[in-house]
């Protein structure tokens, strides 16, 4: 008799906080993720750490997680959030959710600059439930990361010895 196999658990999202955090890149795709339950987590999260966490969505625009309904004014375009994020000077995550495909030209070469920019505070652009068409556009440039959580290897003994 077979079982269906239960999908692997995600990460909280304190821990996928950290690995974006931790990451080397600027521009991370975030692969194998339950947006919403990670925006619930993350926003928990930032309320009590009070680090600058923001999310934009097309039809909402670019809001702070700590405050959930305060938006900024006139945000719903991509290409004048790209362009507030590239004049921040100061830590940030940003998660752009559902960004529409195809994107723009300026607004992929505005990516593209932020992605390489290098600058004395972290700043990291995340994106969430992109479409492979959009991440593969940014290949040179983007950092793939999964959510998944790897299944914990068990020693197994062999021939008097244990192995990984």
């Amino acid at each position: 008799m077979s079982t269906p196999l239960a999908p692997t658990p995600v990460q909280p999202g304190a821990e996928i906080l950290d690995r974006i955090l931790a990451n080397r890149g600027c521009l991370i795709a975030l692969e194998d993720v339950d947006s919403e339950t990670l925006i619930a987590q993350l926003r928990q999260l930032v309320r009590r750490s009070g680090q600058a966490v923001y999310l934009w969505h097309p039809s909402a625009g670019l809001g702070n997680l700590r405050e959930e309904h305060a938006v900024m004014a006139g945000s719903q375009r991509l290409g004048l959030v790209l362009r507030y994020i590239q004049q921040s000077n100061h830590f940030g995550v940003y998660f752009l959710k559902d960004v529409p495909t195809p994107m723009a030209g300026p607004d992929a070469a505005l990516v593209r600059q932020l992605a390489r920019t290098a600058t004395g505070h972290i700043r990291r652009i995340v994106l969430l439930d992109a479409p492979s068409n959009l991440v593969d556009g940014f290949n040179d440039v983007i950092v793939r990361m999964s959510c998944q959580v790897k299944a914990a290897q068990r020693p197994r003994l062999r021939d008097g010895r244990w192995l990984l």
